[in-house]
């Protein structure tokens, strides 16, 4: 964080950071500091964690390695439906944006894993991945369409639909601190019954963990947390895919660790991204989805190779 607060195109030493933090030093730093890079340094990480943190719920419940709100589509039915109700419905305001984002992550997510339901077992993982997919693909197209009809809405929601953290009002932070922060202590106080129920269901159900309420539950907050984080900073992806891997490998299976630490590795994540994002077009700007993907493909492609696709059955 201290890194993002310094770097850019325009470099700034410690003395100005520190004072245009403070309300001292020159226009030019004080602006660029303060106004610009203050509020995606705080909302970066925010962003970051939870989309960590549903990867990890997501994966959790579903039994699938390869879950994510990316993969499975819950981020691109958030970005449909605000898309839409911007273009279509002309709805402004980050409350009503936010509650339109959330219904379209929940359905969503009910609408995946009721495909998968239909096509022989709600929680195979195959069935899950390809219903994820497939519905991802559906809405980007869904969206794409808007976007060509509507030429206004493009150019506002262009940049946005590639996610990022620049130009972020630090009002957004209070939409994205909330949620994760909620969602973070109820899975932390769920963390051994995630543990279980990860294994299967007939062990969580003779442990008297109530499975369908719990799995309700997890998919909610995984959804609530993708739509928090498409309403503030676009469908940020791989995120939610790579942190809870980089977490199991570091400290196994417990949730008690799994929980804070995906968050934490999430938030790492994106704001090294959005660094990273300020050097890679110089002088310009890349948008941090297209940085994270260059960092996320490889990834997916080493888990494949590593034998996670194995784990993933019908």
């Amino acid at each position: 964080m201290v890194l993002s607060l310094h770097l850019g195109v325009r470099q700034n030493s410690p003395a100005e950071v520190w004072a245009a933090l403070f309300g001292g030093g020159d226009d030019t730093a004080s602006l660029v500091i303060a106004t610009l890079r203050v509020p995606r340094t705080l909302i970066a990480p925010v962003v970051g964690a939870g989309l960590g943190l549903a990867g990890l719920l997501l994966q959790s419940v579903s039994r699938n390695p390869l879950a994510s709100p990316d993969l499975l589509g819950i981020n691109a039915g958030a970005a449909l439906a605000v898309v839409i109700a911007v273009a279509v419905f002309d709805v402004a305001g980050l409350l009503p944006l936010a509650a339109i984002a959330a219904l379209g992550a929940l359905g969503t997510t009910a609408l995946v894993f009721a495909l998968a339901l239909a096509a022989g077992g709600a929680m195979s993982s195959v069935n899950t991945l390809l219903a994820g997919v497939t519905l991802a693909g559906f809405f980007a197209a869904g969206t794409q369409i808007v976007l060509v009809v509507d030429e206004t809405a493009m150019e506002t929601l262009i940049f946005w639909l590639s996610g990022g953290f620049v130009d972020r009002s630090l009002s957004l932070l209070w939409l994205a601190a909330p949620v994760t922060a909620l969602a973070f202590l109820i899975a932390l106080i769920n963390a051994r019954a995630l543990d279980v129920l990860a294994a299967d269901d007939q062990s969580a159900a003779a442990l008297g963990v109530p499975v369908g309420a719990l799995r309700a539950l997890m998919l909610g907050l995984a959804a609530l947390l993708a739509a928090a984080a498409v309403t503030t900073a676009g469908p940020v992806s791989f995120v939610g895919l790579v942190a809870p891997h980089i977490a199991r490998r570091l400290a196994g299976a417990g949730h008690a660790v799994l929980v804070p630490l995906s968050a934490i590795i999430g938030a790492a994540l994106a704001i090294y991204a959005d660094i990273a994002a300020r050097f890679v077009i110089h002088p310009s700007e890349a948008p941090v989805g297209a940085v994270l993907a260059f960092v996320g493909v490889p990834v997916l492609v080493i888990l494949l190779q590593a034998g996670t696709l194995r784990q993933v059955r019908a």
